[in-house]
């Protein structure tokens, strides 16, 4: 890990605290509780090793979608990401999508960003092939599902910057979109966990 990743990693904790008041700590709840028109389960990612991840292998299952970054402040949730990944094995899907859409903090390519989530975090969650995840030309199909209130029933809101989070439920309904500053172990996401599944 280089200098500026092991700052950042230290600075986690401050980072979280004093930007949780912003626009980064942002929570967004799907009230009306609408369905998506296009099926969340029909669509699908590309793993940074290249092999594919249908979605509906997903069935049954909530699902946490977080676009990341190795050289953000918020890089330290890959650490908290991985604990929900173990606690909620077989209930919840995390999935990672490296981006590099937020002043270039992901310049890496798809070896040398998965090789430095297993070493420094530990992570042994889903990475995607690295994409661009906010609205314009060439973003990733997921998250042109995520951010298209057409397609996923109410959401039009694209992240905020790194690290932000998009819950959807067992039957493939988004309920949550929460910024950055949202620690996934925090109450707030644990709550929005425990919540039954849209009907």
């Amino acid at each position: 890990m280089d200098l500026r990743k092991r700052i950042m990693k230290l600075l986690y904790p401050l980072i979280m605290r004093l930007s949780k008041s912003t626009s980064k700590g942002r929570i967004l709840q799907n009230d009306k509780r609408a369905v998506p028109a296009q099926p969340f389960h029909t669509l699908s990612a590309t793993l940074s090793n290249g092999k594919p991840l249908d979605f509906s292998q997903l069935k049954g299952k909530k699902v946490l979608l977080v676009n990341t970054a190795s050289n953000c402040g918020y890089t330290g949730q890959y650490e908290e990401l991985q604990q929900l990944h173990e606690q909620l094995k077989g209930q919840l899907e995390v999935i990672g999508f490296p981006a590099n859409d937020f002043q270039e903090q992901e310049k890496d390519d798809d070896q040398t960003i998965s090789q430095f989530c297993q070493v420094n975090y530990g992570v042994s969650f889903p990475l995607a092939k690295k994409s661009v995840v906010v609205k314009g030309q060439g973003q990733n199909p997921v998250y042109n599902w995520l951010t298209d209130p057409g397609k996923n029933g109410w959401n039009g809101h694209q992240p905020d910057w790194n690290f932000s989070k998009y819950l959807l439920d067992e039957n493939g309904v988004l309920t949550h979109y929460f910024g950055p500053a949202v620690s996934p172990v925090g109450e707030e996401i644990k709550s929005a966990l425990r919540q039954p599944a849209n009907s």
